[in-house]
Order: structure tokens, then sequence, then C-alpha cells
């Protein structure tokens, strides 16, 4: 029997798992999954091929995920008449200047994992639990960790330098780059569609909850709008975007909050739902006929189409742009108003095609080519996950 790899992809509440039959190919996807730990009691929603079920879990949110993880792996033997679990992938957001590739975990690697939870608060700690959780399960079980750090490190240091004194570059602050798992997997989806481009200068936008972009040469990162955080860049469904630290200083000693309010003011209470005043789902946004959620829906789209202006200015021109993620692959009238705003740079859209959330929606006299892809960052975690233990096992 063929064995088994699961794949995890935490966010800030939920936990994305694929189920995958490692091969002398690449791993094949048996099924997929996702727990939302907001909504109790909790349920594991489970897609399997055509098929959709909803599986009530007894288990509730406890801080080491012991339960949750336990039922969770025991329905999955279940259902898929597993004999075992070889092995499970996890993505990590974090990875410093100390990861360059995806890695095996032993207690070394988990310790330097641990010291980067700081850096990203809402997703490490996750990682983390679902980690600990499967050791203590499974403890021999092999385990593997892909981060989307990684992917960016093949940029300059004078793109992820700040302008603060040199000694803390050498400590670690400077711009590191997330979403990395997906730009690697859209970076070798158009080498498939687009070969000619691939090898070009490209902006992905990663637009979901969190998001980002990334100027793409030869499918290498070259700069990327995220930075030391995840807050940096464009403004995402909670988070601020890039701000001007003086706004910081500003709350914290002009207006007296705490450091724990205008963290939560950051995270959790700006972007979209900050300046709508409404949702963070842009969905709910561009269906709404109040101005304060049209202010949001331009503010993030104008904010879009300026960062793919800038990371064109990194590479030097520009052949395509690839949206990506929830918002990048669904929503039309995001990608509509983005284009417009780069129409100087020769981007046209076939509205058609663009309606209809077709692969390739540029127009046939547009100067940029645009694409639609969809990612796939569990494939990632499960393809290194792979590769790692076809070496670790000397194969």
């Amino acid at each position: 029997m063929s064995e088994i790899l699961i794949t995890f992809n935490p966010g800030s509440s939920t936990i994305k798992l694929g189920l995958y039959r490692m091969g002398a190919a690449s791993p094949v996807r048996l099924g997929m999954g996702v727990v939302d730990l907001r909504h109790m009691p909790l349920r594991l929603h489970v897609v399997e091929g055509p098929s959709v079920a909803d599986i009530p879990l007894r288990a509730e949110v406890t801080d080491d995920l012991h339960e949750l993880i336990d039922e969770t792996l025991g329905w999955l033997t279940d259902h898929f008449a597993l004999e075992g679990i070889a092995a499970v992938g996890h993505r990590v957001v974090h990875g410093g200047d100390a990861f360059s590739s995806a890695v095996l975990i032993s207690d070394a690697t988990l310790a330097t994992i641990d010291r980067f939870v700081d850096l990203a608060p809402l997703h490490q700690p996750q990682s983390l639990r679902l980690i600990r959780a499967i050791r203590h399960l499974r403890p021999n079980l092999p385990q593997t960790a892909s981060f989307d750090t990684a992917f960016h490190r093949s940029q300059a240091d004078i793109v992820r330098r700040f302008a603060l004194p040199r000694a803390m570059f050498d400590v670690g602050i400077k711009r590191y780059g997330f979403h990395g798992l997906s730009y690697k997997f859209v970076a070798a989806r158009l080498l498939e569609l687009a070969p000619d481009l691939a090898a070009g200068r490209v902006v992905a936008a990663h637009l979901g909850s969190g998001a980002s972009l990334c100027a793409l040469e030869n499918g290498q990162s070259r700069d990327t709008s995220m930075g030391f955080s995840t807050l940096d860049g464009i403004p995402m469904a909670t988070r601020c975007g890039a701000l001007d630290p003086g706004v910081v200083l500003h709350l914290l000693k002009q207006q007296g909050l705490s450091l724990e309010s205008v963290e939560d003011i950051l995270y959790h209470r700006s972007g979209l739902l900050g300046v709508s005043g409404i949702s963070a789902d842009s969905r709910d946004l561009i269906a709404s006929n109040l101005p304060a959620a049209r202010e949001a829906i331009d503010l993030f789209t104008h904010r879009i189409a300026r960062e793919i202006a800038a990371l064109a200015t990194t590479l030097g021109g520009l052949d395509a742009v690839i949206f990506t993620a929830g918002i990048g692959e669904h929503q039309p009238t995001i990608r509509t108003a983005v284009c417009e705003r780069l129409s100087w740079l020769g981007v046209s859209l076939n509205e058609d095609a663009n309606s209809r959330n077709a692969t390739r929606i540029d127009a046939q006299d547009s100067k940029i080519g645009v694409f639609v892809v969809p990612t796939n960052e569990e494939q990632v975690i499960a393809t290194e996950a792979c590769a790692l233990l076809r070496i670790n096992r000397g194969a």
C-alpha cells in the first residue's frame, strides 16, 4: 500500500490539511479539509474529489490541540482506510535567516522555529502547537517544515535592508517576506502556462485575508510588499498594511494607548474592516452601497496597483501580473479595479475572460499578460516533504 502524507497549513484561526499519496513522482492529493477554530462545535470540512462533507468533531479547542488532532487523524485514518500515516508536513510562516529550504523537524529545528514567534504572532504559535501535538500523539512520525520566508532568500540585501542603524540588520531586523509557498507554486505554474513570460519580469498578487505581492524574475523572488512582519505592504482583511511608524508612536505617547491595544488595532481592527466599519470580507463590501464600503475597496485596489508599479521598478519592467488566493482567484471586480489603475502601463483586460475567472484574462492588445492562477500551498508542502523523506532514507 502507498505511503500517506498529511500536510498542515495553519492560519490565525483555521487549520487547512491535505492528504497525499506518496510515490516516486509528485505526491497525489487524495483529499483536503479545514477546521475553523472560531466556530463551535468544531467541524471538519472535507473535500474528496467531487464529494464534500462536514464532519462534527467532539473535541474542543485547547492550548495543546491534542484532542482535536487525535480525533482528526483518527477520522482520516478510518475514512480513507489508511494502514498508517508515513509523515506530516507543516507550513511555517517564519524561518528568519535560519532556513533557506524545507527541513526535517528535530529538537534543534523546533527550538529555532520557536525563536520566531514574536515575528509572526498570528501564525507561528499555531504551527508550533500542531508540531508539538503530533509529536505527543505520534512521537515516531517524521515531520517536516516548509517556510514562507525561505522563498524570498534570493532577494538582495539592498532590498531587504531598512534605513536603520546597520547593527539592527545584523541582528535580524530586516525585510523577510511571506506567502512564499504560494509564490513558489504560482511561479512554477506560470512556467507551464507561459514559459516565455515566466522567464521574464512578473508581479504575483496573493490576495486573501492576508495579502502581499511579490516581484519575480525568472521565477525567483526579487522583492515583496511584506517586510519584517505580516503587517506590512497592502491593506488586508483586518491588518493595516504599510504604516508611518510615527502613527504607532503617536498612539502610544500622545493618545496613551497600551502596547496591547495598539497591537490589536494593527492586526485585528484595521484593513478593510477598519476603513469600512462594516466587514473584513471584500465580498460584503462590493455588495454594499455604503460610501465607506466603496472607500475601503478603492483604497485596497489603489494600494495593490501602486505596489505593482513599485515592484516593477525593482524588476526594471513588467511582463505579466498574476492574481492568486481567495480574492485574487474569485473576485473579478477587484481585478478590474486594479488593472484599470495600471492602464498607463498598457494593462488591458478581456472582461469576458475576467468575469469567468479564466486562466488568462488580458485583452489581445494588452502589453502585459494577466493571469488568474489558483494557488496550492499544500502541494508545495507535500512535494518538499516527500523530497526530504527520500533524502533522509537514502533514496
